[in-house]
């Protein structure tokens, strides 16, 4: 098993209070896996993530598990989590396109990073060299600076650097969300060769576009307001899903062929819930169509089937 993660809570400190951005999460992923984490923005998908490899200020750890191929990792001691980050966990961010230095030539860039980590640069070019084929991107590269580059080569130039030290854990952050249809299909596939070649072990793939997910996901994590709602493999979560908030994100995506003076997209009604003070119980009651009184008490995250999670008192 790659990672286990349980019972973690993080919050963001504010002058008016604690926002409860992430409440009891428990999971794993396994090695070779690529699990899809989808949900609506502010749901908690870049949080749990920031969280396994830097809890940046004003994030607060609050309690919880993280460990890595056997080892715990010290989440809440960031001078601790740099014998982690890179070598056994590395992250693509979210806004990869501008997180090269502008006024570093891309290969001074490489040697940096990797003297940082006490690994020799010459030694490694062959095998940079090689990624930048899987990536198709010219050697070159390396002579020029960010801004020469394109948008899809900043992103595929971000996945070569995240992923030289062939990390355990591989999180790409809303990497295909700034690039057109075209250029996301390239990134995608590249990202699954990468697995393929041993560049990582497994893969946390953050998403808000589920139809994504169907194309590169083995399992999809749905989280909700801060918690998590449902967690199966991508053939149940899209054709079989439980949960009334994964039932209505999956009927929300277009259908193609679909006319819309035949059939109308269908949104969900309201809005997530302010987790500076969050409701008590289930956080999508308000907006749930199948809440009942049971749903003022929180679900607990329970296996209904096999490798099937849900958090809902309807489905237990």
């Amino acid at each position: 098993m790659s990672l286990t993660v349980e019972d973690l809570t993080v919050y963001y400190q504010t002058l008016k209070g604690d926002v409860h951005a992430l409440e009891d999460v428990t999971f794993n992923v396994k090695s070779g896996e690529i699990m899809g984490l989808a949900g609506e923005s502010g749901c908690g998908k870049t949080t749990l993530c920031q969280s396994l490899i830097f809890l940046n200020p004003p994030m607060k750890y609050i309690k919880g598990h993280v460990t890595l191929n056997g080892t715990e990792m010290p989440i809440w001691d960031n001078e601790k989590m740099n014998d982690f980050r890179f070598h056994d966990i590395s992250i693509i961010p979210q806004y990869a396109m501008n997180a090269m230095n502008p006024i570093r030539r891309i290969g001074m860039l490489t040697r940096e990073l990797l003297a940082a980590k006490g690994v020799d640069y010459k030694e490694k070019l062959p095998e940079i060299k090689h990624r930048l084929d899987l990536v198709n991107l010219p050697h070159d590269v390396l002579k020029m600076y960010p801004i020469e580059l394109s948008g899809g080569m900043k992103q595929r130039m971000v996945m070569v650097l995240s992923t030289l030290l062939n990390p355990t854990l591989l999180i790409a952050d809303e990497i295909t969300s700034a690039l057109d249809v075209a250029s996301q299909k390239a990134v995608v596939e590249m990202l699954i060769e990468f697995l393929r070649e041993g560049c990582c072990k497994s893969i946390i793939f953050i998403t808000h576009d589920i139809s994504i997910l169907y194309q590169i996901a083995n399992t999809i994590l749905v989280m909700y307001a801060g918690l998590l709602a449902e967690k199966a493999s991508t053939e149940t979560i899209i054709h079989a899903p439980r949960h009334p908030y994964t039932k209505q994100l999956i009927a929300s995506l277009p259908k193609i062929g679909a006319k819309y003076s035949e059939e109308r997209l269908k949104g969900i009604p309201g809005q997530p819930p302010l987790l500076l003070n969050p409701p008590l119980g289930c956080r999508f009651r308000e907006r749930c169509p199948v809440a009942f009184e049971k749903c003022i008490e929180t679900p607990p995250f329970v296996e209904i089937k096999p490798d099937h999670h849900v958090a809902c008192w309807r489905e237990m």
